[in-house]
């Protein structure tokens, strides 16, 4: 039993560890999202049921990739999961809502969970596993150069 305890403990000490692994998942999907409409433009089509894209096209993409790269590392967290926000709810309300929850594939639940995680990223920012807690502590006096594996 006392393994157990240690391991709930360990896992109890390292939180910000789980919240640092959502940031960097959800990062890498929304990296691959915008790369799965790059190279197939015609889902997207599809999926918003017109076929004229341009301009928003650029947009989603852009910030699905870099603002995906940047949440994945934590740098400018805020800013790059707000970028995310708009594309989300045109997801969740214009696409997916009037499908409903039961349909197969990206759907609802997933879009609406995405979003939500996307909020709190924006509004709570990047934690301490981010590029900008570094940045933080650095400005706040920390040794420059010197790699720092727990938690600010």
């Amino acid at each position: 039993m006392n393994g157990r305890n240690d391991t709930l403990q360990w896992l109890e000490a390292h939180r910000d560890l789980g919240y640092a692994l959502i940031r960097i998942y959800l990062g890498v999907a929304l990296l691959v999202r915008g790369w799965l409409i790059l190279i197939d433009p015609s889902e997207i089509t599809r999926l918003a049921g017109i076929q004229t894209v341009y301009w928003w096209y650029s947009y989603l993409i852009g910030a699905h990739m870099i603002g995906g790269l940047m949440l994945a590392a934590g740098f400018l967290t805020r800013w790059a999961a707000l970028a995310q926000i708009p594309i989300l709810v045109g997801a969740v309300f214009f696409i997916h809502l009037e499908k409903g929850l039961m349909t197969v594939g990206q759907s609802l639940e997933v879009a609406s969970l995405v979003l939500a995680l996307l909020v709190v990223f924006t509004l709570f920012g990047g934690g301490n596993y981010s590029v900008d807690r570094r940045m933080a502590k650095r400005q706040e006096g920390g040794a420059p150069g010197t790699l720092d594996l727990e938690p600010a």
